[in-house]
């Protein structure tokens, strides 16, 4: 079979082609962090804006940061995708052309620099997950003894996002290329202003820049915050068969997401920029409510139904919560724990939005695999359940099912089996760390004490917490004890 390119996009039947033809667009665009959600969301919206305005000058030129697998294959396939959106027993298949290049930046720091300095590029757009930013989750600072970033800093071809940002930076201001907005689009609180701030401790460190740069990127570089959501799992073997037995070529890069798609976009934003807001992009003046809502209502979910279910052998996000015991447990910690935490978007109907996304995991056409979701926990749970758990224990409330989650996070990264001794490796940055501060201690009192010294991931006031620490000795004296779902049948009668 044929693999989907340029040379074979005229032969694909017309409910499958993109409304533009890749061949007009033009780069304005850098992304980096070349992965299934940017080309299931932002890629989309992008797309859908060059075809509602006939803007053809925002082609994307896309980077990948930790292989360069993705870029390989979205690079022979000319940046061509299908992009499936499937509900119930029902999809449909298009393919997207907005992705024009892709390129592997630790290959390419040349022409990633030159591209952001280039006059026609006007945004920038990030999704490198919580961890490419290098700072710290606890307090949102740079890990400033982080050795690559202090390489970037000293002048070495950038291997971190923000050495790159930075290098690009100074060449866009000697070429005088105008101003450039950057959007964060990772699951970080406030990302647009923690980026700003972690590129502003950057120009502290050690090193060479250009004299000025912190006041042009001050004047010239805008850091809108933003909140995205979509559904985009890990494309399997069977879909990507699927794919390609509809479109009639091979693509060997298909992203398979579900209907809903959101984001929410603060109005910080430089000029240039295509027409975002007539294709559903919601420009508002203070992301904090949403991004809040969706971290902890949403993504906090999300984490425990994969840690919970992990630990209790379910594969797939869907199929634990077909279980009637995870399922209430779903229900109730957003109900009530999550929600009182939230100032919620005016006009924003909560018991509606907390069933959509129960709804929304349910999707069974979605695959997503419970491990998937469980990786790199302790870059994700600082923002997706410790706020939550640091509000409530200000309430003077005891937060049982957060600290149920984190307590099977915690399992999860030490036992590494299921309670069928089924072995599973969830990827995480701390996980040494975490397995090492525990050492052999062996009574969930010790376990708890040692997990909570790991400042990392819990700062100094929730760790010292004497509250949380008691708290989160039961629930790990609970999950050794016990089956998951006995567990949580336990914790509905309390």
């Amino acid at each position: 079979m044929a693999t989907l390119s340029l040379s074979t996009y005229d032969t694909l039947a017309s409910e499958h082609r993109s409304p533009v033809d890749p061949r007009e667009l033009t780069l304005g665009v850098v992304h980096l962090g070349v992965g299934g959600f940017n080309r299931g969301h932002q890629l989309s919206y992008l797309e859908r804006a060059a075809a509602a305005s006939g803007d053809r000058h925002f082609g994307v030129s896309a980077y990948s940061e930790r292989s360069a697998d993705a870029s390989d294959v979205l690079a022979a396939q000319d940046g061509l995708y299908s992009l499936r959106v499937a509900t119930g027993e029902h999809s449909s298949i298009t393919v997207i052309a907005s992705l024009r290049e892709a390129h592997f930046a630790q290959r390419e720091n040349d022409l990633l620099i030159e591209q952001l300095s280039d006059p026609a590029v006007r945004l920038v757009t990030l999704t490198v997950t919580e961890k490419g930013y290098h700072h710290d989750p606890a307090t949102r600072r740079l890990r400033r003894d982080d050795k690559d970033v202090l390489a970037d800093a000293g002048g070495a071809p950038p291997a971190t996002v923000l050495g790159q940002l930075v290098r690009g930076l100074e060449a866009r201001r000697r070429r005088d290329a105008g101003p450039i907005t950057i959007a964060s689009c990772d699951n970080l609180p406030s990302n647009g202003a923690v980026l700003a701030g972690l590129i502003s401790e950057f120009l502290e460190l050690p090193g060479r820049f250009d004299a000025g740069l912190a006041d042009y990127i001050d004047t010239q570089v805008f850091f809108p915050c933003s909140m995205v959501d979509r559904i985009v799992p890990a494309a399997t073997d069977q879909h990507r068969r699927l794919v390609s037995e509809v479109l009639g070529v091979e693509d060997r890069a298909p992203v398979l997401t579900e209907p809903f798609t959101q984001w929410v976009l603060e109005r910080r934003l430089g000029p240039g920029l295509p027409d975002l807001a007539g294709v559903g992009v919601e420009l508002v003046g203070d992301v904090a409510p949403y991004e809040t809502l969706k971290l902890r209502a949403l993504n906090g979910t999300h984490s425990a139904i994969a840690y919970l279910g992990l630990l209790a052998g379910y594969e797939e996000i869907a199929a634990a919560l077909q279980s009637e015991a995870i399922a209430r447990f779903s229900r109730a910690f957003i109900d009530e724990e999550v929600e009182p935490t939230l100032a919620l978007p005016v006009g924003l109907d909560f018991a509606r939005y907390r069933d959509e996304v129960l709804e929304r995991f349910a999707n069974p056409l979605l695959g997503y695999r419970t491990l998937q979701v469980a990786g790199d926990g302790s870059q994700k749970l600082p923002q997706r359940v410790l706020g939550t758990v640091a509000e409530r224990l200000a309430a003077g409330v005891l937060p049982r099912r957060s600290v149920l989650v984190l307590a099977a996070y915690l399992q999860a990264i030490t036992e590494g089996h299921d309670e069928n001794n089924r072995p599973f490796s969830v990827s995480d940055p701390l996980a040494g760390t975490i397995r090492e501060r525990l050492g052999g201690t062996s009574t969930p009192s010790e376990r708890a004490e040692r997990f909570l010294s790991v400042r990392e991931l819990f700062g100094d006031e929730l760790g010292g917490d004497e509250r949380l620490r008691g708290l989160l000795a039961e629930s790990i004296a609970s999950l050794q004890s016990a089956p998951v779902l006995a567990v949580l049948a336990q914790l509905d009668r309390q």
